[in-house]
């Protein structure tokens, strides 16, 4: 990983740049001294993680993210003498938090922290990349009573590899942080997704359920398919226990009770 240093003493400087060079895949990408500077060489240079000094002078690392855009730095690591600005770091999405006098070990520990959510962000891209060309194909596929369907597959995260999981063998999804965790049987993956897109995906944004491998929202963070319940009973006002095929048991919210209404609607005889 190319690595940026911005600090303004450049004995820290140069400790940094010398503790970079103990790190095996550690590249100094250059140093800087102010925020001006900083800001030139983060967007000219675009490197992959920036060592950042909260005080730099009279200017602060907070006005160079301001500066560049939260949305367009490469990941921070704050290196700094003070704690005070902990909590904003992380506001701003830094990575992690070193203390100066710097602990050897404690910066490579943040930098390894670095390179795994690198590998988690690419990762998620390939898998975004493979989502659509999954959906290019149903497109491009000739009309039919197919095409209408919901994707047939979904690209997960199946530890430190992607997979392909059949639509049909899911149980429920629910919403985890950054990602949403699909339940299929005994078995849960990651995708890099929010609980919206994935509804879009699936098809169960409010209308009526209907068909195999069809979902339906039973609550702000969760999505079922309609072929792995059981059984629903009531459970308050406008909600229900759903018992799962997994054994899994949920309770649906009275805020999303219309698309369970009409699934759960006895038929009638005859």
């Amino acid at each position: 990983m190319r690595v940026l240093i911005v600090d303004d003493e450049p004995l820290a400087r140069r400790g940094l740049r010398r503790e970079l060079e103990q790190i095996p895949g550690m590249v100094c990408a250059g140093e800087c001294r102010g925020r001006d500077e900083a800001v030139t060489a983060i967007v000219e240079q675009r490197p992959d993680v920036v060592l950042l000094d909260v005080q730099l002078g009279r200017a602060t690392a907070f006005e160079i993210i301001e500066q560049v855009g939260v949305d367009a730095m490469p990941f921070v690591v704050f290196v700094t003498a003070y704690d005070r600005h902990a909590l904003r770091a992380f506001q701003v999405n830094a990575i992690d938090y070193v203390l100066k006098p710097v602990d050897p070990e404690r910066l490579r520990e943040a930098l390894e922290r670095v390179a795994r959510q690198q590998s988690l962000e690419q990762s998620a891209s390939l898998a975004d990349r493979l989502e659509q060309l999954l959906a290019r194909r149903v497109t491009d596929a000739p009309a039919g009573p197919d095409t209408t369907r919901a994707p047939g597959r979904l690209v997960v995260h199946d530890g430190t590899r992607l997979a392909f999981v059949d639509v049909g063998t899911v149980d429920w999804i629910e919403a985890y942080g950054n990602y949403v965790r699909v339940h299929a049987g005994a078995r849960h993956y990651l995708v890099r997704s929010t609980m919206t897109r994935m509804a879009q995906r699936l098809g169960a944004n409010g209308a009526p359920p209907s068909g195999r491998g069809a979902f339906v929202r039973i609550r702000r963070s969760a999505l079922v398919n309609i072929g792995a319940i059981v059984t629903a009973e009531r459970y308050g006002k406008g909600m229900f226990m759903l018992r799962l095929r997994s054994g899994a048991q949920l309770v649906s919210s009275r805020y999303h009770q219309a698309g369970l209404n009409g699934l759960l609607r006895p038929d009638s005889p005859g």
